[in-house]
């Protein structure tokens, strides 16, 4: 990455690789919170010049440490600093809404030194969707500076009437400091010896400015000690494939940092930079990937989505009743109703993968209280789904924008040129996804199996009928023979949109397709023309869109394995699911800190090493969870409260011998297991079962 990211809840800081926020940089970096940028410029210099950079790490997600050096100074032909005589480490963390950046200084010459060390700054509280050049609008202005002892305060009145402002305090005593926004310090360092400044920088919104920062040790230590507590109460995987266990790792801390609590419990926001806001697709995806790890993410998802669930009509929005929301945006333009993500409604499948992640939340859970706490929002999101989704009567849930400011394709391949015909033209809407319609499927067939558990038999007769119903209209209409496969659309003359992709990689989970279908499905994605070695291709090669360097059209997105990964593993399909799992832990070697990226190039692995997309968002939510699904793959895990019962059809990839996984929260109770490779089988020792239910190995 050229950008440094770190975020704790609601405020992120974005900078570039030794940690400044040059102004008007095109990247827009700075410090964010709401959608607001309360610093667009904080640069660091000595002597009035740009530091050298040694290394720049984020690895750890809530803290980024950077280490730098001064340049060689020289005036008047005298030496004024010999190059490299000073270490700078900058080191910064969040914590409750401030960030804390600590510089220190060390003198390596042999002599004393004496130098300025200055801080350049500025807060122009531009809204993100401004900052990003999607849009342009009325706005508000700036109210000056105001100074401090030890502290610069910049100001700002919306032209929502929101006061917004950026109060940055030190505890060093300054050499000058200038409302414009320049402080400097004078340092005399003896030989070896350190010193330090560190700042701390809240952003305010309709707030006294006066808040008291928690001091700087007291602030780390509580940071850290909530990631500590994170980590006890998930699940842990060991296992002698260390590359698996660090992607595992990895994915863990990151969802960790993505997680926001806007009231209802935590969830996992989309991802970093841009999409640090509830999303309801990306977040229900994300806790549905973590279930095996960390069951309360789900719950706290489930609880915000339903207190956002649509409840008027307005186009403006595309909301309905019952529908559950893309996105939702905090700030200026936000506010002032210039942009519609207040929240935003256009999506097609974020309300039935609402009722697919609560009823597998339920039988990873048995927790049939929040099934009776969201009963009236199940029933809104399966109206919706009947009278809504499904536009004209054909059993379709189909999406057409009305929105003048909202989105085109509105599934997760939501880029314009994303539904593609064969002949290279564009579908145009209502267009029904293959993948919706198994997500109708799964989630009406599921809340028919948990209705059934509480006694409403006519409830679920009526669930029952309607999938089934649903399943052979949709076998009748998305299905080419001449490909054997499923289209990945019906447009608006309900014509397939027959270009082969990876949606219906996605129906596998649903239990929705005969053997037969589901095995074709199965042959064509690990094909040449889908796989490509480090992954299943979001297109097919040679179809007339494809494009590996498109953002939908030809690139490899982990979740979208990941999802698939699901019904290959529940179809008992492990030998098709362990060669996607080894590629895709390939292709997290060639990444930063052993991550998967939200997606990259889909050239096939004959070109050479995996090709980075360039503005890929990372940490992703739900690419963090790919690897937590690759466990779940492995083990073959799907408990199902109803029956109390735990089902296991475990594998081991060809690179492992032994795989631990630990705390795996189920029911009431927990699950820890351990596979060794024995010969050609696999054993399975239960080293704790403390849920009640019995274990069914398959």
């Amino acid at each position: 990455m050229d950008y440094r990211v770190i975020k704790e809840n609601d405020l992120f800081l974005l900078t570039d690789r030794e940690g400044n926020i040059p102004e008007h940089h095109p990247y827009g970096l700075g410090l964010y919170m709401k959608d607001t940028r309360f610093l667009s410029k904080w640069d660091l210099r000595i002597n009035g010049e740009k530091p050298i950079l040694l290394s720049s790490d984020a690895a750890e997600n809530y803290v980024a440490t950077i280490l730098l050096t001064n340049p060689h100074m020289e005036k008047n032909g005298e030496v004024v600093l010999w190059r490299e005589s000073v270490e700078i480490e900058r080191k910064r963390f969040i914590y409750e809404e401030v960030l804390y950046e600590t510089i220190k200084l060390k003198n390596y010459h042999p002599k004393p030194v004496q130098f300025e060390v200055s801080v350049h700054m500025a807060a122009d509280f531009a809204d993100m969707f401004i900052v990003r050049g999607f849009q342009t609008g009325e706005v508000g202005k700036r109210t000056g500076q105001t100074m401090g002892h030890r502290s610069l305060t910049f100001g700002y009145v919306g032209a929502d009437g929101i006061k917004r402002a950026t109060r940055v305090a030190w505890d060093r005593p300054e050499k000058a400091v200038f409302e414009h926004g320049e402080i400097s310090f004078h340092f005399a360092l003896q030989h070896a010896e350190e010193q330090t400044i560190t700042f701390a920088i809240a952003p305010h919104i309709g707030q006294e400015e006066g808040k008291q920062f928690v001091p700087l040790e007291e602030a780390f230590y509580r940071l850290k000690e909530s990631y500590c507590r994170w980590e006890e109460k998930t699940a842990k995987v060991t296992t002698d494939d260390h590359r698996l266990e660090r992607l595992v790792r990895r994915g863990i801390v990151d969802l960790r940092v993505l997680l926001t609590d806007l009231g209802y419990g935590p969830f996992p926001v989309a991802g970093l930079p841009w999409f640090g806001v509830p999303f309801g697709r990306d977040s229900l995806i994300a806790a549905l990937q973590l279930l095996p790890f960390n069951h309360e993410v789900a719950k706290g998802t489930l609880l915000t989505m339903a207190h956002y669930q649509g409840k008027k009509e307005d186009p403006w929005r595309d909301e309905q009743p019952g529908k559950i929301m893309h996105e939702i945006r905090f700030g200026e333009l936000a506010n002032t109703n210039q942009i519609p993500f207040t929240p935003y409604y256009g999506t097609i499948d974020a309300t039935p993968l609402f009722l697919v992640l609560l009823a597998e939340y339920v039988k990873w859970t048995g927790d049939f209280d929040l099934v009776a706490q969201l009963r009236e929002h199940i029933d809104a999101a399966l109206v919706w789904i009947d009278q809504y989704g499904d536009r004209d009567g054909d059993l379709f849930v189909e999406y057409h924008q009305q929105s003048s400011k909202g989105i085109a394709n509105q599934g997760w391949k939501d880029s314009g040129d994303s539904i593609v015909h064969r002949n290279g033209e564009y579908a145009r809407s209502p267009i029904a996804l293959v993948e919706v319609q198994g997500y109708v499927y799964q989630a009406k067939t599921a809340l028919a199996d948990i209705f059934e558990h509480l006694g409403e038999l006519e409830r679920a007769k009526e669930l029952r009928h309607q999938a089934k119903a649903l399943k052979e209209r949709f076998d009748e209409q998305f299905w080419m023979e001449d490909v054997k496969f499923y289209a990945i659309a019906l447009d608006e003359k309900k014509e397939q949109v027959g270009t082969v992709t990876s949606n219906p990689g996605h129906v596998l989970l649903s239990g929705m397709l005969n053997k037969e279908r589901a095995e074709a499905v199965v042959r064509m994605l690990l094909s040449a023309k889908m796989f490509s070695g480090y992954g299943i291709r979001t297109m097919g090669e040679g179809e007339a869109g494809y494009n590996p360097i498109s953002y939908h059209n030809g690139s490899v997105w982990p979740h979208d394995n990941s999802l698939t990964l699901l019904g290959l593993s529940k179809l008992g399909k492990q030998r098709e699911a362990k060669t996607v799992i080894q590629g895709l832990i390939e292709a997290a070697n060639y990444f930063e800190y052993d991550r998967l990226p939200e997606l990259f190039c889909g050239y096939s692995r004959s070109v050479g090493n995996p090709v980075p997309y360039p503005v890929a968002c990372s940490p992703q939510a739900w690419a963090a969870g790919t690897p937590l699904v690759f466990i779940q793959a492995l083990l073959g895990l799907f408990p199902n409260a109803l029956e109390k019962k735990i089902y296991l059809s475990p594998m081991l990839l060809d690179s492992m011998n032994r795989l631990r996984v630990e705390n795996i929260s189920i029911g009431g109770g927990r699950l820890s297991l351990t596979i060794r490779r024995e010969q050609e089988n696999f054993n399975v020792q239960i080293d704790e079962n403390t849920t009640g239910w019995d274990v069914v190995i398959r």
